[in-house]
């Protein structure tokens, strides 16, 4: 037995860098003088977007533009381009499955970094809406099920952006949690589930970090639009809260002047065509809405500037940016520390990397990894690390086979692997305006967002032009999506000229987003590099509220037969000590947008883990999806190991994680059901554009145990590499302590999880639910204490008659282990 020795680690949050009691005076002072040199007409334009990402600049009194970008998991700024590359961490429900408020600290202190560098005043991040169902499309850009986890890593998030001196926009204020008709869905949320539910992490990171932003959703909540909601905004948000930062509404979600400024909507974006502007002016001299209204929205605005030091005479909050904070290595740090290892038979994991010992390694998403998700969650890093690139640095020369088993993708998708593109943007006589590079073939620029030299006035067409150098001979289908005039050419040979059109009715996002187009196939050989090119004569979107340019250039490769796929993996796999899958989702599959309708791997991906499971009893499977996914299979192998959206250095931690130079530190923040029918919630999409959250409070592993449903894996399991004894439990009405020692062979981190289990039911509540957690590392024998707090909310409910917090007495039953189902020792608390 080791040496014992306790140390205690301690829960709760750091003060916050601009907590209202530390707000310096001046810069108070600097807004309201500011203020008062505005004329209307100054004030209700600063209130209306610039651009698609700016705020405009008043020069009289001191005032510069605001920028803000899209930030989740990187900083894209402005120009969303492959020529400014991001870092990109792995997904938010990656970094909420580490269960550490102070990693994710350290990654916002990162994001605050590239914000910096970008020229960026304000992340629009992070998105703290609530896993309800496992179906909902942006999933993935969420942390947890649980109100108590995603506020601790929220706070720990803008704590970090707003440390290095750049604001923070909490999203989607509320109820934004699936995609289907989100820009007009009324979510039906009683009081009590939308207060202890939804509400509840908002709440918790309004009142610890003090976030500097808020971001209004699309949605409706109970018959009024979040743009428009008095009561949620100005009484629940600023009024009980105390939150005195800006409101903005998601992107063209602002639809009423005076609904939108008198519900507490500071900003409409983007710009410049809004609902405010000059439109605010007028309303204000026809007597529709106060102008003392305005001021207020005005000095939100003014007093998001100051503290980003974007106002004169008002000394921002942080004068020091943050340098020196190496990106890669944080992102493979925060990878490895978020992978869950929900399955380990025998001990495969971590592989036996000694000599003569090889590994299979399989799967096309081994190859070409998903590293994040679409939508507001896509940035272009400077490089990314698969799990072949990875594992081919880590194993010695000979040891590592590849095969690809099975390809997830079943239709066109933008030119990727192996494509070398770029965008050349000419005026109508041909003159070049501007041009950059392309990591894909997709399009999309919206805004400002055109290569630098390019405006939408003279842009008249684009060529996306380049080589293409095929991994395998055969068969390639090239394609289109997108709306106007169309020119395609492969290897010099036209291969398709026309225009795609769409009825008068149809939505131009839906030519963009929608079903691709096949224009032609061509015979290459692996190798041997091709011109490609696709001109496109710019189509009319004036149906859009946007200038937008979105068209693509799609490709697949050569199909082969599913089954040799399959049997070229098994032959690999048979003749390999240990055979690590890799299965995946794909980008029509998951991603902002849409909902899913089913939680199945595409492809043949399920036939190709039970065929080689089936010859080699060391198999390992990862998981490279950023929502839970149906795992017939999992019992039939050995290790399963959920990898999530592991962002730029997933391959290098994924190796890390598999020979165990590190130890996946994962726990799931999420439920993952063994079956889409047995998950609490299924529906996700409105009836007469209603969707009623008719489960109540329970949703995730609350409604699991209230219903007795057992899922493929619970809240907050996973293993490590290293086992854990629990030996003690005190509890107290506001803390508790519990004891822990390592009993296996190697330092490890363990995650103490503490729940509150009501001994009778005095009213109606889940059967337990998560209060308080802490992480410890301890080396071998060494035993570590865990001190938890309880904060006074987690004995409370929302009280419908009263409208008010109801505390309620015990007893209870505190539950210390290491998830919801895994219960290590238990107390009675009275209160």
């Amino acid at each position: 037995m080791g040496a014992t020795r306790t140390r205690t680690r301690r829960g709760g949050t750091a003060v916050p860098s601009d907590a209202p009691g530390t707000r310096d005076q001046a810069r108070t002072d600097a807004v309201e003088a500011a203020l008062d040199k505005l004329d209307l007409d100054s004030k209700a334009r600063l209130l209306a977007g610039q651009d698609m990402w700016t705020l405009p600049a008043l020069p009289e009194i001191g005032l510069g533009s605001l920028v803000m970008s899209d930030g989740p998991i990187g900083v894209r700024g402005v120009r969303w381009t492959a020529d400014d590359p991001s870092v990109a961490l792995p997904s938010p429900t990656a970094l909420a499955a580490a269960w550490d408020p102070a990693l994710a600290r350290r990654a916002g202190r990162l994001l605050a970094q590239e914000a910096r560098r970008k020229g960026v005043h304000v992340l629009l991040a992070p998105t703290v809406n609530l896993h309800r169902s496992p179906l909902g499309g942006r999933h993935f850009e969420c942390y947890s099920e649980d109100p108590l986890l995603t506020g601790a890593i929220g706070t720990g998030y803008v704590q970090g952006v707003q440390d290095g001196g750049v604001g923070t926009t909490v999203k989607h204020f509320v109820g934004n949690d699936a995609e289907t008709e989100r820009f007009t869905v009324d979510n039906v949320i009683a009081p009590r589930p939308l207060r202890e539910l939804y509400l509840a992490p908002f709440e918790a990171i309004v009142k610890n970090a003090h976030p500097w932003g808020i971001m209004t959703a699309y949605n409706q909540v109970n018959g009024t639009t979040m743009t428009e909601h008095r009561h949620l905004v100005n009484e629940v948000l600023r009024g009980e809260w105390g939150f005195d930062g800006s409101n903005v509404s998601d992107w063209m979600a602002a639809r009423s002047t005076t609904g939108g400024i008198e519900g507490g909507l500071d900003v409409a974006m983007p710009g410049p065509q809004t609902v405010y502007g000059p439109a605010l002016a007028e309303a204000v001299r026809a007597g529709e809405v106060a102008e003392a209204t305005v001021d207020e929205a005005v000095r939100n605005v003014l007093r998001l500037a100051a503290r980003v030091g974007l106002l004169a005479g008002a000394p921002a909050v942080v004068t020091e940016p943050p340098a020196g904070i190496d990106g890669q290595a944080l992102a493979r740090e925060i990878a490895a520390r978020s992978f869950v290892l929900v399955r380990n038979e025998g001990g495969v994991l971590p592989l036996d990397g000694s000599a003569g010992r090889t590994v299979a390694l399989i799967g096309a998403a081994a190859r070409d990894a998903r590293v994040l998700g679409g939508g507001s969650a896509t940035v272009f890093p400077e490089r990314v690390v698969s799990p072949l690139d990875g594992l081919t640095a880590a194993l010695p020369a000979g040891a590592l086979t590849y095969a690809v088993g099975a390809d997830p993708s079943e239709e066109l998708v933008a030119a990727d692997q192996g494509f070398a593109l770029r965008a050349v943007c000419r005026d109508a006589s041909g003159t070049v305006l501007g041009t950059g590079t392309l990591p894909t073939g997709q399009v999309q620029w919206i805004g400002d967002d055109l290569p630098a030299g390019a405006d939408h006035e003279r842009l008249a067409s684009i060529e996306v032009t380049g080589t293409f150098t095929p991994r395998e001979s055969g068969e390639h289908a090239f394609g289109t999506r997108g709306l106007g005039a169309f020119a395609l050419t492969v290897d010099g040979a036209p291969l398709w000229e026309g225009v795609q059109e769409m009825g008068d009715e149809a939505d131009p996002f839906e030519a963009f987003f929608g079903a691709p187009s096949e224009r032609g196939r061509v015979t290459l050989t692996a190798g041997e590099p091709v011109e490609v090119s696709l001109r496109h004569q710019v189509a009319d979107l004036s149906a859009l509220p946007l200038k937008a340019v979105m068209f693509s250039l799609l490709h697949l490769g050569p199909r082969r037969d599913p089954e040799e796929l399959i049997a070229e993996a098994v032959e690999a796999a048979r003749a390999a000590h240990t055979a690590v899958v890799v299965v995946a989702t794909t980008e029509r599959v998951e991603s902002e947008g849409f909902d899913r309708t089913d939680l199945r791997l595409p492809g043949r991906q399920d036939d190709l883990v039970r065929a080689v499971a089936a010859v080699n009893p060391n198999t390992v499977v990862v998981v490279n999806a950023g929502s839970p996914v149906e795992l017939p299979w999992r019992e039939e192998v050995a290790a399963v190991l959920l990898g999530w959206f592991p962002g730029q250095e997933g391959g290098a931690a994924l190796a890390d994680v598999l020979l165990g130079s590190e130890e996946p530190g994962g726990r799931l923040p999420t439920t993952w059901p063994a079956r889409l029918a047995d998950a609490p919630v299924t529906e996700v999409a409105p009836t007469d554009g209603r969707l009623e959250y008719r489960e109540g409070v329970l949703i995730g592993y609350r409604a699991y145990e209230r219903q007795g449903i057992t899922p493929a894996y619970p809240f907050g399991h996973g293993l490590g590499y290293t086992d854990w004894a629990y030996e003690s439990l005190e509890a107290r009405e506001d803390s508790v302590r519990v004891r822990v020692r390592n009993t296996g062979t190697r330092p490890g981190r363990e995650t103490v999880q503490v729940y509150l289990a009501p001994v009778a039911d005095t009213v109606a509540r889940p059967a337990a639910w998560l209060a308080g957690f802490a992480s410890v590392t301890a080396g071998p024998g060494e035993t570590v204490g865990a001190e938890i707090t309880l904060p006074a909310r987690a004995f409370e409910i929302w009280d419908e008659e009263s409208g008010g917090w109801q505390r309620i007495p015990g007893p209870y039953e505190v539950r210390a282990g290491r998830s919801c189902a895994d219960t290590r020792l238990t107390a009675t608390l009275h209160l």
